[in-house]
């Protein structure tokens, strides 16, 4: 019985032994053969990076504003009587816009007017009694009085009156007008918008940073998207003092001539401020930059040996700082050098000593404009 058990465990340890060895050996060929698979190479594009000379200049985003623009409104309320303008005009200041109904006003003004007259005779009247002794000091002072009060109701009067009559604070282009004849006008009430478009202002923000490369006078130049094949040029003319405690932002204003009025108040332009010299810079795709909160990068591409002697191209992954931007382009004050090669697509496949295969090779200078050899 104990021959038996003995040989039916033997026989259980050789079967599961070889099950267990047959597996190890199963395994260890898998992962030899994973290990020792060869990678395929990403395919990227790359860019060689090179000097060039960039004019210096700040970029941001404005708005257009107007030197003076508003939306006309009467003072008093009234009817409609006259319309001396069409939707779009130009006008100059001073010129007649809308008259309200003011017969019973101007009714009202003639009569103040005639008792204003009367009381400043009485006042000559009066002046000459008292001169002569006749009436005392009292009464004088009595008739100045009554002059000085007709007086004035004359004034308030012909203000009253004046208010019936819109008229054009400045010049300017009119918009659309919003009454009618006849219609009944309350005061306050719209009328017509009115502004004035030469010059033009165009109001932007830049970061804290920028504040001591901003001067007054600097030229600036304005991209607006509805005129793409225009450059508008204009000076700054005003920097605020503060800044923003919330954005750490300041604004700045630029004024342009808009001789042709093509610039109008809420436009969206893109503004580049001329710092004036230009400067050498190593420039290179934004698409090469794999930003990170720890610092950027890029990948540049490096030939090495593989274990069997033949050249292969690698990527090695190299910190960088960046400097402004200029369109798609970024500029690197640290990190590279004039010749060294960089990914710009397929970084997400990444890391150090990939092997990489080029699909494509970027040529930078037909895009920006390359330092001249002599510099």
């Amino acid at each position: 019985m104990n021959i038996r058990l003995i040989i039916m465990l033997a026989a259980c340890v050789i079967i599961f032994g070889g099950v267990f060895g047959v597996q190890k050996v199963l395994n260890d060929g898998m992962n030899d053969f994973f290990d020792n698979m060869p990678v395929p190479p990403v395919a990227v594009t790359v860019a060689e990076v090179k000097e060039f000379t960039w004019e210096r200049e700040i970029t941001a985003v404005g708005t257009a504003r107007a030197v003076n623009g508003t939306q006309l409104t009467t003072e008093s309320a009234g009817i409609v009587t006259e319309i001396r303008f069409n939707s779009g005009d130009l006008v100059k200041k001073g010129d007649i816009l809308v008259r309200l109904e003011d017969d019973a006003d101007r009714a009202q003004l003639q009569a103040l007017r005639a008792a204003a007259e009367l009381s400043r005779l009485e006042l000559e009247r009066s002046r000459r009694l008292h001169n002569q002794g006749s009436i005392s000091k009292a009464e004088l002072d009595r008739a100045q009085s009554q002059a000085d009060q007709a007086s004035g109701s004359l004034t308030t009067q012909e203000a009253r009156v004046a208010q019936k009559t819109l008229r054009a604070p400045f010049d300017g282009r009119l918009g659309i007008r919003q009454i009618n004849l006849g219609e009944y006008l309350g005061a306050g009430e719209p009328v017509v918008s009115l502004q004035q478009l030469q010059p033009i202002y165009i109001d932007f923000n830049l970061p804290e940073q920028r504040l001591a490369d901003l001067s007054l006078g600097l030229t600036i130049n304005a991209l607006i998207d509805a005129w793409p094949e225009d450059t508008f040029q204009g000076t700054i003319t005003a920097i605020e003092p503060g800044i923003d405690r919330a954005t750490r932002n300041f604004s700045a204003q630029a004024t342009l001539a808009n001789e042709d009025g093509k610039i109008r108040p809420g436009m969206f332009a893109r503004v580049s401020v001329d710092l004036g010299e230009a400067e050498d810079v190593l420039a290179v795709p934004q698409t090469a930059i794999s930003y990170n909160p720890y610092g950027n990068a890029v990948f540049v591409i490096v030939e090495q040996q593989d274990k069997d002697g033949e050249a292969r191209l690698v990527v090695n992954r190299r910190f960088v700082r960046t400097g402004r931007t200029r369109g798609d382009f970024v500029a690197i004050l640290e990190g590279l050098q004039p010749g060294d090669r960089v990914a710009t697509s397929g970084l997400l496949k990444l890391s150090n000593n990939t092997v990489v295969k080029i699909s494509d090779e970027v040529d930078l200078a037909p895009q920006l404009t390359p330092k001249p050899a002599n510099t």
